[in-house]
């Protein structure tokens, strides 16, 4: 059996929208160590299942997949976002902390 990972991807420091972070992603764990090429210095394993990232558009989707194919998951789930509501009049306050 095969361990995999689903979860949504949160936003990049790149990014100023939230357009890509709806979709669950299903990924492999990794099966081994990462190994460093002995001529080149590049690091890379055998495994080729750490190249492969599903997407969809929900979390049950993602889990009926695992399991359709015989894959044990597990579940990430998001963290709750939190929105600080700012005012832009305060940049100009007199009581503002410096």
């Amino acid at each position: 059996m095969s361990d995999v990972r689903i979860y949504r991807p949160s936003k990049t420091a790149m990014q100023s929208g939230r357009a890509h972070v709806q979709r669950w992603v299903l990924e492999f764990e990794p099966g081994g160590p990462k190994q460093t090429d002995p001529l080149m210095g590049w690091i890379g394993s055998e495994d080729t299942r750490g190249q492969v990232r599903l997407k969809f558009d929900s979390k049950e989707a993602a889990i009926a997949f695992a399991k359709k194919n015989g894959l044990t998951a597990r579940v990430h789930e998001p963290k709750k976002r939190r929105i600080q509501p700012k005012n832009y009049a305060d940049n100009f306050s007199y009581h503002r902390p410096f």
